[in-house]
């Protein structure tokens, strides 16, 4: 016969009852603290996740802070909202917030812990403690430190450790909090973790296992090397300073990495990263017959100093930059925005450092016509108070390498950042304010201050018009009104006074959700010095380009690296946090040290990376690195841009695009309007520049990508043209084996194998030349090999 279950429930309950009363009565015994326990139960079982309790609006009538970043907020509502009918203080396993948890009553969540688990131990214990809430006197939580048992890191296929995780507290008292902690691995399918902590390897790779407990994360990094250990010479050759870490790195992971490409595929690869442009038939005749053992560099040093690489890189930081027109209330016009480009043109054209013009562009100050780069703060200011727009959030992720958009509602989930540390750095552009007109009527102004202080000083200027017009009127049979005119003069030393107070106000800004009133501070949360009247972007500008701080100079390296390899150290690019850690540290170490020690030079990088080895490893696999995306063991073959494709069919075909108020024969590259009409650019995802975040611009290969090119019309008239470099082979080429040769070099950049001039001189053999040579033509645009830098 079964035993009865209510009777088995019952036991449990009277144990547990007796349990507390026991520990209750013991002298040494503290209550459970709201902060440091009880928010540490509801994180740990996703009550406070964003798809439960967590969430904006709640669930079924319940809200919580997510993951627990408002500890007085959650006390509240769950101690005395609703009349406190989650609590039962007299019976606290008759609770409703345990009853649901324990599953004894409906729970939309279902189960999350069982009655005689720790968390319902924690939560009675808690209760019959009279429900203590957030305490400020209690020892300050500080620091997450995380081991595993075994002490090991490097571990074999199938074989596992246990973590431990301990919590720091600044009156010097530490605890084992790891069954409060909430794991997550960085790549589930080289390392697995249960939710007790253990680590379990699943395949060869490496990853980082991340331990979250209130609002701090630390990491532990496991790497699990191939099986096969390749010969050591394959690691033994390189060209410079990069390549040491890039191949120590894949030596310890027993990965072996591919041999160089040939002189034909660098050609191409560098010509189209460094310039954006494909290398011409001629250039590749060129470099092929170029015997000297240095051209490679030679190479690079006239990419870099051609002018289609003044185009490209204008283009590229025009999308790092933001340029556009706004989408609502547009006041720049393309006019304002072509300004905008041809200013990042001089910049790149006379080699400025990336600390020059990330500092003059974040403290542009006056008019769009006589400062360009205020078009920066009208797209991402607009129309709203700097510190409610999407400036800081920009900022962050543009030249930090940072999002922090989620910490203006609620402490990030992944990183550090409180919703105070938003609001402190939302401080340094607070005084960013916006005098917005019509193009027509003018340009707009960036000045130091506020909305308030804006309509203060144009109230002020209408006084004194109207002071002049009292004092001095038009008609002079108008008798002058003394007491008006001394009205007027008040109010003008009113408003002087006020502008005066204003300027010199402390720059603060209000957290809204505590009403607080915070003053600047970078994320680091050092300390800076803002002296009255000062704009508080000029110390940020100072704090940012330090060369101590990596994260400037981190988020472009990481970016040109990028670029060049197709997969940043850090992915995403701008997702820089302790919780995504370099996927090589000591290459992320050599890269931050030589542009901070050029002075932020970005054509310095640019050489080192191409020049590298690692950069001119070929895209082939070998047996041991197909499935390596992170280490760089090979070159990562990538879909061209949108406005590369585009330019260089334009380029292969001998037939420019036309973009509508451009002169013929521009190339996509140099259009400054991110919403210039090109079905085709759309079609391959340019980026709109709408925000920060490096995902606007697509590569991503989709079906509707490769219908088009299949079956364009204009893509068959470029092809087809006769203007177009097609017919003025077939004119001027009576060989079919030359013109077979020239339409390779025009498109793929090489020579055909001789298999494949064998086989479509068969072609040639068996239908007219010229419908032959287009379908040749046609076919190689439609090649990966041609849609792809490799």
């Amino acid at each position: 016969m079964m035993p009865d279950l209510n009777i088995i429930q019952s036991l449990i309950v009277l144990s547990l009852c007796l349990m507390t009363a026991h520990s209750g009565s013991a002298a040494e015994q503290t209550a459970p603290s709201f902060q440091n326990d009880i928010v540490p139960v509801l994180t740990r079982y996703g009550c406070n996740s964003g798809g439960c309790h967590g969430k904006l609006a709640g669930q079924n009538g319940f809200r919580l802070s997510l993951r627990g970043f408002a500890p007085q907020q959650d006390y509240e509502s769950m101690t005395w909202e609703s009349r406190g009918r989650r609590i039962s203080p007299l019976a606290p396993l008759n609770s409703l917030l345990l009853q649901k948890a324990i599953g004894t009553v409906p729970h939309g969540g279902g189960r999350r812990f069982d009655i005689d688990s720790p968390a319902a131990q924690l939560l009675v214990d808690w209760i019959n403690e009279g429900m203590p809430g957030p305490d400020i006197d209690e020892p300050e939580f500080l620091s997450l430190s995380i081991s595993s048992t075994p002490d090991q890191s490097v571990l074999k296929p199938g074989e596992s450790v246990t973590l431990k995780v301990i919590a720091a507290y600044n009156d010097g008292t530490q605890r084992d909090i790891t069954w409060l902690t909430s794991f997550a691995s960085g790549d589930p399918t080289v390392i697995e973790v249960t939710e007790e902590g253990v680590v379990r390897s699943l395949r060869s790779g490496e990853t980082v296992i991340r331990a979250a407990f209130r609002e701090q994360i630390a990491i532990a990094q496991f790497t699990v090397p191939y099986e096969r250990q390749p010969e050591a010479i394959v690691f033994e050759a390189r060209s410079n300073q990069l390549d040491g870490p890039v191949f120590d790195k894949l030596r310890d992971l027993r990965i072996e990495p591919s041999s160089e490409c040939d002189d034909a595929t660098f050609l191409r690869r560098a010509s189209l990263d460094a310039i954006g442009v494909l290398p011409t038939p001629e250039e590749v005749r060129a470099f092929l017959a170029d015997e000297r053992s240095d051209k490679r560099q030679r190479l690079v040093d006239s990419l870099l100093e051609r002018p289609e690489f003044v185009d490209y890189w204008t283009h590229w930081l025009a999308d790092l930059l933001q340029n556009r027109k706004e989408r609502d209330h547009d006041v720049r016009g393309t006019k304002g925005v072509r300004n905008f480009h041809t200013w990042l043109r001089k910049q790149v054209a006379a080699n400025r450092s990336w600390k020059q013009i990330a500092s003059e562009v974040l403290s542009a100050t006056g008019s769009t016509t006589e400062v360009p780069a205020v078009g920066y703060y009208i797209v991402t200011v607009g129309e709203k108070d700097a510190e409610q727009s999407e400036v800081a959030d920009s900022v962050a992720q543009a030249f930090l390498g940072t999002r922090i958009g989620c910490a203006r509602c609620h402490n990030h989930p992944l990183e550090k950042y409180t919703q105070d540390d938003y609001y402190h750095f939302a401080g340094f552009f607070s005084r960013v304010a916006l005098q917005r007109q019509n193009p027509e009527a003018g340009p707009t102004e960036l000045i130091i201050g506020t909305r308030h202080l804006l309509n203060l000083q144009k109230e002020l200027g209408q006084q004194r018009e109207k002071l002049t017009e009292l004092e001095s009127p038009a008609d002079v049979t108008v008798k002058v009104d003394n007491e008006q005119i001394e009205n007027v003069r008040k109010r003008i030393e009113d408003l002087q006074r006020q502008i005066e107070e204003t300027q010199n106000r402390k720059v603060e800004v209000r957290q809204p959700r505590t009403g607080e009133m915070l003053q600047p501070r970078p994320l680091d949360r050092s300390e800076i010095t803002l002296a009255t009247g000062e704009d508080p972007r000029s110390p940020f500008i100072a704090w940012m380009t330090a060369p101590a701080n990596e994260a400037f100079s981190g988020a472009m390296v990481n970016r040109l690296w990028k670029h060049f390899l197709g997969i940043g150290l850090v992915e995403p690019v701008d997702d820089l946090r302790a919780t995504n850690p370099p996927s090589n540290p000591e290459l992320w170490k050599v890269l931050n040290q030589e542009f901070v020690e050029n002075d932020f030079d970005l054509k310095h990088m640019m050489r080192l990376i191409m020049n590298s080895r690692t950069y001119q490893l070929a895209a082939d696999t070998t047996e041991s690195n197909f499935r390596d995306d992170r280490f760089y063991s090979h070159f990562q073959s990538r879909r061209l841009s949108a406005e590369v494709l585009l330019d260089a069919i334009c380029s292969a075909t001998g037939q420019p695009e036309s973009y509508a108020g451009y002169p013929q024969g521009i190339r996509a590259v140099q259009v400054p309007d991110p919403f210039t009409d090109s079905y085709f650019l759309t079609m391959f995802g340019r980026a709109p520049r709408t925000t920060a975040c490096a995902c606007e611009q697509e590569t991503d290969v989709t079906l509707p990508q490769l219908l088009h090119l299949q079956n364009s019309d204009e893509l068959t008239a470029k092809v087809t043209s006769a203007e177009g470099r097609l017919a003025n082979l077939l004119k001027s080429t009576e060989d079919d084996s030359r013109l077979i040769e020239e339409v390779y070099l025009a498109t793929l950049n090489r020579l055909p194998s001789e298999s494949e001039r064998q086989a479509v001189l068969k072609q040639f053999a068996g239908s007219t030349r010229d419908e032959t040579a287009a379908d040749l033509f046609w076919a190689l645009l439609n090649t990966s090999e041609f849609t792809f830098n490799h």
